[in-house]
C-alpha cells in the first residue's frame, strides 16, 4: 500500500525523527489562537511607518502547505480550519531543533509554533517562531500545489484531499451546516416539535421508492432502511401532537444521476389542522427566512440561469402539461390519445401503467425541466398519491402540491388522508401494482390503517429535500458537490491500486 517511492522517503525521515527522540505523531498541542484571529488582532501593524516588536506571544497549530527554505532561515505557510498564516523560522531561535526542521518537515505535516506577530519587509503579517513542534508527520504527498486536487472522481472518493486542497469545497460545507441550523430554528420559533422515529423498518412506507434490505438477527427478521419517516410521524399527529418535525435521512434502492444519491437528508413535517394551501403559504415564508437569514440575495444563479424567489407561481398539474409542456388538452384528457403521444414521442411505457402514470410519464419528459422559477404544481392525479386527501370537488384529483425549482423537485406536500377506509383501499392497490411488477409501489402496512382508525384530526405535511436545496443555494452543478461522502460505483482491485499510488 505504501510502496511509492516518495511515500518511501517520507518514512525514512518518520524512522530519521524517531532515531533523534523525536515523536512524529504526538499527542499534545497548545494552541492559544486561531490563524484568522491572529491576522484579525494584528493586522494594524502592517500601517504603522515604525515597525516595533510585540512582546506578546501565542500558540498557532495547522498543517505545512508551504515551505521556502533559505539557509539558516526558512516561510512556512501553515493553514487550520480558519485561515493561512506565515511563520518565519530561524536557525538562532530554534538552534538544533533547526537542522531537524529542515531535513524532515514537509508540506503536509501538521506543526505547533510558539512566537509573536511581526510584519516582513514585503509587508505580510506573520509569526516569528521561537519554538516549534512536530504534531503529525504526513507520509502521502499532498497533489501538486498549482494544479491540486482536479479528478472529479477523486475529489468525492477521497474528500479528505478535496478538503485539504479546494478551500471552496470546505466552504461549501460549512454553509449546509449553517442551512440545517437555519430549518432548525424556523420550524422550532412556529412551535413545530422535532422527533426521531426509527430507522429500520419491518414495512418499507412513506413513499414509491424501492428499498435497501438488511437482516435483524436478534429478531431473526428482515428490516428495511427507511425510505421515508412519514407513517411513523402520522402515528404521532394520531397520539396527540399537533406540529412535528424530522430531519432526517433516507434509503432507496434507486439509480444515481446529478440530483440523486440512495442515501440522502429531507426535513418531513406534519402539522395539525391545517391543509396543502397553508403549507404552500408556509413555504414560501420558509425560502425567503432561510434567503434573509443566510444573507442571500433573492436571486441566485443556478446552473447558467437566474432563479427569482420572489416569484412563487401556483399551477395545476394538467395546465402545466398544456401550458408549459405543449401538449395539446385533448391528449391530456384522453388515457388512449396520450399513450400514442408518449408512443410517438419514443418514452418506454409499462403496459401496467394506469392514466396518473402516463400524465406522470409525460410531466417528467415535458415540464419538469422547465420548471426554473419556484412553482407549485398543484392537483396531482389520486393514482399517483396513494397517501394524499382527495379533493372535495373532484375526487380524481388530490389535495397536493410539489415544489419545482432550477428544473427539479424540491419538496412534496399535501393534506393527509385520514380516511383509514380510503387509506386501505389505496394500500390494496398498491400491493396489486407491487404483484404486477412495480419495485417501487408501497407495501401494505396494516398497523397504520389501524392507527388511523383511532382517528387523526386533518393534517397536512410535507417534505423538503435538504441535498437539493444546498444544490440550489450553493448553485452546485451535481449532488456530489454537496454530500460529503456521495455513493460511488466500486471499483477493481486495480483501479484501487491506481488511486493510492
Amino acid at each position: 500500500m505504501f510502496e511509492n517511492q516518495y511515500i518511501q522517503q517520507r518514512l525514512h525521515k518518520v524512522q530519521l525523527l524517531k532515531e533523534q527522540n523525536q515523536n512524529p505523531y504526538c499527542n499534545e498541542a497548545k494552541k492559544t489562537i486561531s490563524n484568522l484571529d491572529f491576522l484579525k488582532k494584528f493586522d494594524y501593524l502592517k500601517n504603522q511607518e515604525e515597525k516595533k516588536e510585540i512582546s506578546q506571544n501565542f500558540y498557532v497549530t495547522g498543517r505545512v502547505k508551504l515551505l521556502r527554505m533559505m539557509g539558516k532561515a526558512c516561510f512556512i505557510n501553515i493553514e487550520d480550519e480558519s485561515a493561512s498564516l506565515q511563520i518565519y523560522v530561524s536557525q538562532n531561535d530554534l538552534q538544533e531543533q533547526f537542522e531537524i526542521l529542515k531535513k524532515t518537515l514537509e508540506v503536509g505535516d501538521f506543526i505547533n509554533v510558539y512566537g509573536f506577530p511581526f510584519v516582513t519587509k514585503t509587508g505580510e503579517l506573520s509569526l516569528h517562531a521561537t519554538a516549534y513542534k512536530l504534531l503529525t508527520k504526513s507520509i502521502v504527498p499532498l497533489p501538486e500545489k498549482f494544479h491540486g486536487l482536479t479528478d472529479i472522481e477523486l475529489r468525492y472518493r477521497q474528500r479528505y484531499v478535496d478538503l485539504i486542497m479546494n478551500k471552496e469545497v470546505k466552504e461549501t460545507f460549512k454553509l449546509r451546516s449553517q442551512i440545517v441550523s437555519k430549518i432548525r430554528r424556523f420550524f422550532e420559533d412556529k412551535g413545530f416539535l422535532e422527533v426521531e422515529t426509527p430507522m429500520l423498518h419491518p414495512i418499507p412506507g412513506g413513499a414509491n421508492a424501492r428499498p435497501f434490505i438488511t437482516h435483524h438477527n436478534a429478531l431473526d427478521a428482515d428490516r428495511y432502511l427507511r425510505i421515508a419517516p412519514e407513517l411513523y410521524l402520522k402515528r404521532l399527529i394520531v397520539g396527540g401532537f399537533e406540529a412535528v418535525f424530522e430531519m432526517n435521512r433516507n434509503f432507496r434502492n434507486e439509480g444515481m444521476d446529478h440530483s440523486h444519491n440512495p442515501e440522502f437528508t429531507m426535513i418531513e413535517f406534519y402539522w395539525a389542522y391545517k391543509t396543502y394551501e397553508d403549507l404552500i403559504a408556509l413555504t414560501k415564508e420558509f425560502f425567503i427566512y432561510l434567503l434573509d437569514s443566510l444573507n442571500l440575495p433573492h436571486k441566485l444563479p443556478h446552473n447558467g440561469d437566474i432563479i427569482d424567489f420572489d416569484c412563487f407561481e401556483v399551477i395545476s398539474y394538467k395546465d402545466a402539461l398544456e401550458k408549459i409542456g405543449g401538449i395539446s388538452r385533448d391528449i391530456i384528457e384522453d388515457e388512449n390519445k396520450l399513450k400514442e403521444f408518449l408512443q410517438e414521442n419514443h418514452i418506454v411505457i409499462q403496459p401496467q401503467m394506469g392514466y396518473g402514470k402516463l400524465l406522470g410519464e409525460a410531466f417528467d419528459a415535458f415540464v419538469e425541466s422547465k420548471l426554473i422559477n419556484p412553482t407549485f404544481i398543484t392537483q396531482y392525479p389520486i393514482d399517483i398519491s396513494p397517501l394524499a386527501r382527495r379533493n372535495d370537488k373532484d375526487m380524481q384529483i388530490a389535495d397536493r402540491f410539489e415544489l419545482f425549482i432550477g428544473g427539479k423537485e424540491i419538496s412534496n406536500g399535501f393534506s393527509e388522508l385520514n380516511d383509514p377506509i380510503d387509506q386501505l383501499e389505496r394500500f390494496k392497490q398498491q400491493v396489486k401494482e407491487k404483484d404486477a411488477g412495480d419495485e417501487e409501489a408501497q407495501y401494505m402496512d396494516e398497523d397504520y390503517v389501524w392507527a388511523l382508525g383511532y382517528g387523526m384530526p386533518p393534517t397536512a405535511g410535507q417534505g423538503i429535500g435538504i441535498d437539493r436545496l444546498v444544490m440550489l443555494l450553493t448553485d452546485a452543478k451535481t449532488i456530489k458537490d454537496v454530500i460529503l461522502f456521495p455513493a460511488m460505483k466500486v471499483l477493481k482491485s486495480n483501479e484501487e491500486d491506481s488511486l493510492i499510488q
